[in-house]
C-alpha cells in the first residue's frame, strides 16, 4: 500500500509518500510546495493544486492522509488553512483517492509518543524511523508523520466501505466511518 501524507498550508504545504509491504514501512519521497508569498491567495492555491496533482500522478498512491485543522486564536490563519486543505481534498478527489484525516496531536503521539511535541522532535523521529540521511524540512516531516500515522493505524482499524461515484463515473470504494475493536 502507498500513502500520500499531506500537511496543508498556504505558505508551505508538505507532502510525503510512504509504502507498506507487510509490516515494513519505507520512504518513497517527500517535499514541500512553497508558493511565493507575493502571490495573492487564489494564485498560491493554484500553485499548490498543480504541484500536488503532479505528485499524485507520479507517486500513484492508494490513499491520502491529511492533517486536521487545529483551531488557533487567529481566525484568518485558520480560514486560509481551510482553503489549502480544500485544494488538497479536491486534488485527491479528482485522482479518485480515499482521504483520511488525523488530528495533529494524534500524529505527534504516533511519532514521538507525546501529543505536544515540537516540530523539530517530529522531524528527528521521522528521520530516525525512516532511516533518512538528513532531517526533512518541517512541513515534509509533518506530512511523512501523517502518512505514518495512517499506515500504523490501518492494522487495528476496521473500515466500513461504501460505494461512491468517482468524478469519472466509475464505482470506487470510499471510507464512510471507522470503528475500533
Amino acid at each position: 500500500m502507498r500513502v500520500l501524507g499531506l500537511d496543508p498550508g498556504t505558505r508551505h504545504t508538505g507532502w510525503g509518500v510512504l509504502d507498506r509491504t507487510g509490516t515494513r514501512i519505507t520512504h518513497a519521497g517527500h517535499g514541500v510546495v512553497s508558493p511565493s508569498e507575493k502571490l495573492p491567495l487564489a494564485s498560491r492555491l493554484v500553485v499548490i493544486f498543480d504541484a500536488i496533482t503532479e505528485v499524485l500522478a507520479q507517486a500513484k498512491p492508494d490513499a491520502a492522509a491529511v492533517e486536521n485543522i487545529f483551531f488557533a486564536k487567529d481566525a484568518t490563519a485558520t480560514a486560509k488553512l481551510g482553503h489549502a486543505r480544500g485544494v488538497l481534498f479536491l486534488a485527491c478527489a479528482k485522482a479518485g483517492l480515499p482521504v483520511f484525516e488525523y488530528p495533529p496531536a494524534r500524529v505527534k503521539r504516533t511519532v514521538t509518543g507525546h501529543g505536544r511535541s515540537e516540530k523539530s522532535q517530529v522531524a528527528q523521529m521521522i528521520r530516525t524511523f525512516l532511516r533518512l540521511t538528513e532531517v526533512p524540512q518541517a512541513d515534509a516531516a509533518d506530512a511523512l508523520a501523517v502518512a505514518l500515522t495512517h499506515l500504523q493505524g490501518m492494522q487495528s482499524r476496521v473500515i466500513t466501505a461504501t460505494s461512491v461515484k468517482s468524478p469519472k463515473g466509475h464505482e470506487r470504494i470510499g471510507r464512510s466511518r471507522t470503528s475500533y475493536p
